[in-house]
């Protein structure tokens, strides 16, 4: 099998690194073009020190001349900026967005979310939102990937199956994240210089985070009805992983136990996802540097509500590593190709 030639814009943010890392182990792709914009001329070890990093082409400006050359595009640049590469796409080209601009389905909520008119709203049919233990190998059919925000994959994937199963009240959902400060960028640092981001828990976005849209946009597509969540999410002063508490209130009928094997069941064929013994404590360093996703149900001292946590490293199964599952889904390489 020919190794797949990749270009990936937007190398030197975090999630672009944590992206080179991965490709660089996966038999399948050979990195060809390393593309950003402040550090055109540097090379990646200037922003990650790896003994693996030193025979990589060194950092240069976009051009879409680059795309003739390559089969699948990477993107991990701020909102906006993919759309503007989708429309040179040859018919060669796959692009993954590790960004926003192909995960909501209406131009209309894309400028309603993030205060940008979409620049590519005829190519918007031609993507998926993809969430692989989701959508597993119907990416094929596209060729625009939209890979999840890293708050709603560890969101979406404990509540799919249950929604899909009719086993919780879907008007009175809860859910509240904390992150590590490497999910708001290497402009964090600066943002939040007066704020103590290394010793203080802050919360933001409260009621209005950008992820409400795709969350929402995602379960409303299996319930075809209204359905009512609250997210709040919070920095923290760790650098990565994600922890979801989701707050739940059962049906009549369920309980923890019965949740529990739901999951595991809906999961089974998901090596990724990880269903613990029920009433497990999780840590975000359960999953650090790896691609997996670990679920827990809890109970509470009422019987109709439990809680669940749902464990992520952010710039993996969140960012990165999601993005590789998706084109090992999509070009046919084992599941876990490049991924542990």
């Amino acid at each position: 099998m020919r190794k797949l030639d990749a270009l990936i814009a937007g190398s030197t943010g975090y999630i672009g690194v944590q992206l080179i890392k991965l490709l660089i182990n996966h038999r399948y792709v050979n990195i060809k073009y390393l593309c950003g914009n402040s550090s055109v001329g540097k090379s990646i070890n200037s922003f990650e020190k790896s003994e693996k990093f030193k025979n990589l082409p060194k950092i240069t400006k976009f051009n879409k001349k680059y795309l003739k050359d390559v089969d699948i595009i990477f993107t991990a640049l701020p909102n906006g900026q993919a759309q503007k590469i989708s429309q040179n796409l040859l018919k060669k080209n796959t692009l993954i967005d590790l960004a926003a601009d192909f995960r909501l389905e209406k131009s209309s909520e894309y400028l309603k979310w993030y205060k940008i008119k979409h620049k590519a709203i005829n190519k918007i049919k031609y993507s998926i939102y993809a969430l692989p233990e989701i959508v597993n190998k119907k990416v094929k059919k596209y060729k625009i990937l939209g890979c999840p925000g890293c708050y709603p994959t560890s969101i979406l994937l404990p509540l799919i199956p249950l929604i899909k199963e009719k086993t919780i009240d879907i008007k009175n959902i809860i859910i509240d994240s904390k992150s590590g400060y490497s999910g708001a960028g290497r402009g964090v640092h600066k943002k939040y210089i007066n704020k103590n981001l290394y010793e203080s828990l802050s919360a933001y976005g409260v009621g209005f985070h950008r992820h409400n849209s795709e969350i929402y946009q995602e379960l409303k597509k299996i319930t075809k009805s209204d359905i009512r969540f609250i997210f709040t999410p919070h920095l923290t002063p760790m650098f990565r992983g994600i922890l979801s508490t989701i707050y739940l209130e059962i049906k009549k009928g369920f309980s923890a136990k019965r949740i529990q094997f739901i999951l595991k069941k809906f999961y089974k064929k998901n090596k990724f996802i990880k269903i613990t013994k029920d009433n497990s404590l999780l840590s975000t360093n359960n999953v650090i540097n790896t691609n997996n996703c670990i679920i827990s149900i809890c109970k509470t001292k009422h019987k109709n509500k439990i809680i669940i946590l749902s464990a992520i490293d952010n710039l993996i199964k969140g960012g990165a590593g999601q993005a590789v599952q998706n084109m090992n889904n999509k070009f046919d390489f084992r599941y876990n190709e490049g991924l542990k």
